[in-house]
Parts: C-alpha cells; structure tokens; sequence
C-alpha cells in the first residue's frame, strides 16, 4: 500500500469535533471533520431587536461563562442580516388574519480581546451571558 496518500494535514490549530473510526469506509470529497480554532474564538449573541437601539459596531462587550464563572472582554463585531426565525429550518409563517407583532432576536457576533481566551478553555455551544456598554 502506499500510505503517503492518507496524510490529513490541518489549515489550523484546533480541536477536531467530529471523530473518524478506524475501518470506516469514506468516499472522495467527504467530510471527515470539523476543526475548531480555538485561538479564534467568538460568542454569537441573540438580542433582542428592542435591545439593538443604541448598539454599533466596535462597542465594549462583557461575557460571563456559565461552565467556568469567568468574565471575557470582547466587542461587537457585527450584527446578522435577518433574525434567527428567518433564517431557521422551518420559519414561522404569520399569515393568519390577525396582526400579532412578536419581538425577533437578532444574532450579534461578539469578538474576544486578544488574550482573554489562553487557557483555550472556551468550547462551542457554551452557554453565556452577553452584556454590550452602549453608552
């Protein structure tokens, strides 16, 4: 066999979430897994579309972590282009004759500072709680 053909090499550094077992069968172009740089890592926010009022872009975020009770210093990044029951599997259709207005949340990507993550502790889907100074 020739077995420098089964070299994977990485794009990053990171942490691998979806495993590969010994003997399983993989076709050309199929994705083995997924890395997780986690030098690069930042917290998706659902706010409320009343909250948005005074946030901008480059304003201070706080992040408290659930798992290790520990305060992150980040900053708002940016903010998505529709809500998330938009852009969900199955969004809701509101077509039923009566105006109900119902408060969408709104996804906002919070940047860690530099050096606030070393010990790489953060994981994805972590839960956290987000606060943006917008004054």
């Amino acid at each position: 066999m020739n077995l420098q053909y089964t070299k994977i090499v990485a794009p990053v550094n990171g942490v691998i979430t979806k495993n590969v077992e010994v003997g399983m069968n993989v076709q050309p172009g199929q994705q083995l897994f997924s890395i997780v740089p986690l030098e690069d890592v930042w917290v998706t926010a659902d706010f409320k579309e009343t909250q948005l009022k005074g946030m901008r872009v480059g304003q201070s975020a706080k992040i408290k972590v659930d798992s290790n009770g520990r305060t992150y210093n980040g900053h708002v990044d940016s903010f998505a282009n529709s809500s998330g029951a938009r852009l969900s599997l199955l969004p809701p259709e509101n077509a039923t004759g009566n105006y109900v207005k119902v408060v969408q949340r709104i996804p906002v990507k919070i940047v860690l500072e530099p050096g606030q993550n070393k010990d790489l502790s953060l994981r994805l889907g972590m839960s956290v709680e987000a606060k943006v100074y917008v004054k």
